[in-house]
């Protein structure tokens, strides 16, 4: 009898996680063990959501999709408001979009181009992923300006003095922009055909009950490991000498969306570059103009209200992988050096997020 690896296998560490919280065990093995656990809740999450689409049809499929697309760091994020954890939430979209800019969508180009040389893609719809990212940028960088002309100092985080009504004004307005702008370009995708050689999946048949049940018991589990990984970060920070900014940036994104990145490349490396770039841009602009605005909303019922206040480095490595990315998507054409490319930008970005002055 031969052994079969499965990523669900991982769940073993879901109890052990439990237990070992429990106990109140050293922080950095909780950590470890709670970020091994949600690994395959994660991927789980994804599967029950495409297999949920598969059911409904093109247009349904599509919304659920972009719904429960960012699900697991949406997740993660809560409860770090929850704790106030806000640097790090900051740091963790900044992250994610950054991360399936330049690491997702660079894999995905690298792996693919290895097998199969240059490979084609739909430059329109890469570039309606483009433009949406560089409202995004604005949509980061407008608060963080009027922030520096309101204090007179570009903000850390937390604006010093003054009162911070109107800051938050403007982070609700701004989100609710985003949001609104991403309702459209939803309703707008949805109603376009099909790119050539894109297949277009029709409504199947089964039931919703079983995905469907899935889809909840992976999003309860996850919300229950994420409290423990939330409540072990800083611990973890202190003990190592991490920052939030780090985590944020790099850690949590890659945990939360490590299914994702991992079906992009699988896509890539089966000449699919198509579906790879609708993955990597999708996410990240769901990101950009849906999880962001939902968190913001959110933060005022958890009691710790999130502004969209970036920092300057943060808005500056949104900006950077949004042009990088725009640039390489002008031709319709990828190949392992570009993706070679964005992995490289990527690498910079999060040497410099780990010695970034004043985070650690």
């Amino acid at each position: 009898m031969t052994f079969k690896w499965s990523p669900y296998w991982l769940l073993v560490a879901m109890p052990v996680s439990a237990v070992l919280d429990a106990m109140g065990a050293a922080a950095p093995v909780i950590f470890f063990c709670a970020a091994v656990a949600i690994v395959p809740l994660a991927i789980l999450i994804t599967h029950s959501t495409e297999h949920l689409a598969a059911r409904t049809g093109p247009a349904l499929g599509g919304l659920l999709n972009a719904t429960f697309g960012n699900a697991s760091e949406l997740i993660i994020t809560a409860f770090a408001i929850h704790r106030g954890l806000l640097t790090l939430v900051k740091a963790s979209i900044t992250g994610s979009i950054i991360g399936n800019l330049l690491l997702v969508f660079g894999a995905s180009a690298l792996f693919g181009g290895l097998k199969h040389g240059p490979q084609r893609f739909d430059a329109r719809a890469a570039g309606l992923h483009a433009a949406q990212l560089v409202l995004a940028t604005i949509g980061l960088l407008v608060p963080a300006l009027f922030a520096y002309l309101v204090h007179g100092a570009a903000p850390p985080g937390v604006a010093v003095g003054g009162p911070e009504i109107s800051i938050e004004a403007v982070t609700l307005g701004v989100a609710a922009v985003l949001l609104a702008t991403y309702g459209l370009a939803i309703a707008y995708d949805l109603r376009r055909p099909a790119p050539a050689g894109v297949l277009a999946r029709e409504a199947g048949g089964g039931s919703w009950a079983g995905p469907l049940g899935w889809l909840v018991v992976a999003a309860a589990l996850l919300g229950w490991m994420s409290q423990i990984l939330v409540g072990a970060v800083e611990p973890v920070m202190h003990e190592f000498g991490l920052s939030p900014v780090f985590l944020g940036a790099i850690v949590i994104p890659i945990l939360g969306n490590l299914a994702e990145n991992l079906v992009a490349v699988k896509l890539a490396r089966q000449d699919q570059m198509d579906f790879a770039l609708a993955v990597a841009l999708g996410s990240a602009t769901q990101v950009a103009l849906f999880a962001a605005p939902v968190l913001v909303f959110a933060s005022l019922a958890l009691g710790h209200p999130l502004t969209l206040v970036f920092t300057p480095f943060e808005v500056v490595a949104v900006g950077a992988g949004a042009v990088v990315t725009a640039l390489l998507c002008l031709d319709g054409e990828t190949n392992w050096l570009e993706g070679a490319q964005l992995l490289a930008t990527y690498l910079i970005l999060a040497v410099a997020f780990f010695f970034l002055p004043g985070s650690r």
